[in-house]
């Protein structure tokens, strides 16, 4: 692996140096290696110019080419892995063994997405026969499938510098589904982004694709972002990281003259309703799991629970004591940069200046650390907070307790989207789950019942989006194969000549794939 050079991947070209910003240690609070250099305006148009020449190609790419390519860059992953652990552990202060579960979560994505594309069914291929003797008018042939959008440009989280960035989830689907990427690296993790992007570049130049499929950009969103997603020749974004940075990218693609796609996943609260029967049941075991779930990651994972309902009573007095101990048992820890560290004091000092909250439990930490921190307040009082419905992002949750299920359901319904929404139920609380699925589930896009939202398999049936504000578009998913689709549109033939369709179209069905042919699903193969 080269050393860390500082520039932007261009192709296969690099960038030139220049000023910008050093990579940052937040366990030292120190910065070190080089200087890395804020793509400038031509470089950025000339990652462009590459990306739009390499389209067409990307679009009749076969199926086991760009499964081969995912590959590729999975296996040189793991080839380079302790060279990505050192640099990820310093840049993010997360533990080696979390950054070691990421590079089998990230490998195990672009693995996930090579079968699929060789499995082919993700096409959605749909074929309806003519009928000329149809009356009163003829049906013609027709056959659709999905096909790739054209360039993506993919904007890499702070939280996860591998399993969400460079080549993460966003990028593994929109190779998949047949786009070329341009990466604009998160200024977190500056150097273990360039150390990742040499080898998906060193990837396509082995693949033999041509140069333009990957481009790694560094910059400020405002300026290098901006001029991405406004740029022609970019036909999606996918994005996870705040809302107001969501929301920029989101207002910058609508205002275009041919407005995109923008996919962002913009965080969530997590709402987590513990009912009575399981607090008598199983109080402590729900203190440490919640605990570990909180704190997770540093509190810094988009899916920990934010926000605990309960009804007020002496067993949750009882119960909260639990998980105030449980929180107390965990040391405090840098965050990921300093700006994410300094926007979560500053939001939690707005929650604890109001009246209407208060501490129930404080783990003190030294200067560029952080605690975990449980608070509570009524559900009275939460209803008529409506700052309370923000997100606070690191080791804090907030427990409503509230007087009774009316009030509870009337929690549930005041909440904006979100990514999850866990209920804790025995089976003398059943009667109150049937009435709280459906209006949970109206404001989530996953439910999990006795469990923990922290961690997303990665599987066909996941869903990791919600409603907006959780993502941008509540219909789509950034995990799971289903996040293909979001870098595709359909494409209809009309009774066009056997040797002009493509493959999976063609009557003989070469590649053998399962096929929705006269309104059944088949592989009719030919004899």
């Amino acid at each position: 692996m080269n050393s860390i050079t500082g520039v932007s991947l261009i192709g296969f070209a690099k960038g030139q140096e220049g000023g910008g910003a050093r990579p940052y240690d937040p366990s030292k609070r120190a910065f070190f290696g080089p200087e890395f250099a804020w793509a400038r305006p031509e470089e950025v148009a000339n990652a462009l110019q590459k990306a739009q020449d390499a389209a067409p190609i990307w679009a009749t790419l076969g199926h086991k080419p760009k499964a081969d390519f995912l590959r590729l860059i999975a296996q040189g992953i793991e080839d380079n892995a302790a060279r990505i652990i050192e640099l990820a552990t310093r840049e993010t202060a997360l533990p080696s063994g979390r950054i070691q579960g990421e590079i089998g979560r990230t490998t195990g994505q672009l693995r996930f997405f090579a079968k699929l594309v060789e499995e082919g069914w993700w096409r959605d291929v749909r074929i309806d026969h003519s009928d000329p003797s149809r009356k009163p008018v003829p049906k013609p042939d027709v056959r659709s499938m999905l096909v790739p959008l054209g360039p993506v440009v993919v904007f890499s989280s702070s939280n996860f510098p591998l399993a969400f960035s460079v080549a993460g989830g966003d990028t593994a689907s929109a190779f998949a589904a047949g786009c070329p990427v341009i990466v604009k690296a998160h200024q977190g993790h500056l150097a273990t982004s360039e150390c990742v992007g040499n080898i998906i570049v060193e990837a396509v130049r082995q693949s033999g694709l041509p140069e333009g499929s990957f481009s790694l950009l560094f910059g400020p969103g405002r300026s290098v972002g901006t001029a991405l997603v406004t740029h022609p020749t970019i036909q999606a974004v996918g994005f996870t990281g705040s809302r107001s940075g969501g929301r920029a990218l989101m207002d910058a693609a609508a205002a275009r003259p041919r407005p995109i796609p923008v996919y962002a996943e913009m965080g969530s609260i997590n709402p987590m309703v513990i009912l009575p029967g399981a607090l008598t049941d199983r109080s402590q075991l729900l203190a440490a799991g919640l605990a570990g779930s909180v704190t997770l990651g540093n509190g810094q994972f988009c899916t920990n629970p934010g926000l605990i309902l309960l009804e007020a009573g002496p067993q949750t007095d009882t119960f909260l004591q639990q998980l105030g101990s449980e929180l107390a048992k965990v040391a405090p820890g840098a965050m990921l940069t300093e700006s994410i560290c300094h926007e979560f004091l500053g939001g939690l000092s707005k929650f604890t200046e109001l009246p209407e909250i208060a501490v129930h439990t404080k783990v003190e930490a030294t200067p560029g650390q952080v605690g975990p921190i449980l608070l509570t307040t009524s559900g009275q009082d939460f209803l008529a907070q409506p700052a309370l419905l923000e997100e606070l992002f690191g080791p804090a949750t907030v427990a409503v307790l509230c007087n009774g299920i009316e009030e509870i359901t009337k929690v549930v319904l005041a909440l904006d989207g979100q990514l999850t929404g866990t209920i804790h139920a025995s089976p003398a609380d059943y009667e109150q789950v049937k009435t709280l699925y459906p209006i949970l589930a109206g404001k989530v896009g996953r439910l999990v019942h006795n469990g923990f939202p922290t961690g997303v398999e990665v599987c066909h049936a996941m869903n990791h989006g919600g409603p907006y504000p959780a993502s941008a578009d509540g219909r789509s998913t950034s995990v799971g194969s289903r996040a293909i689709t979001r870098f595709s549109r359909p494409l209809c033939w009309q009774n066009t000549p056997e040797f002009l369709l493509p493959e999976e179209l063609k009557e003989s069905n070469p590649l053998g794939l399962l096929r929705l042919v006269n309104g059944t699903w088949n592989k009719d193969l030919p004899e």
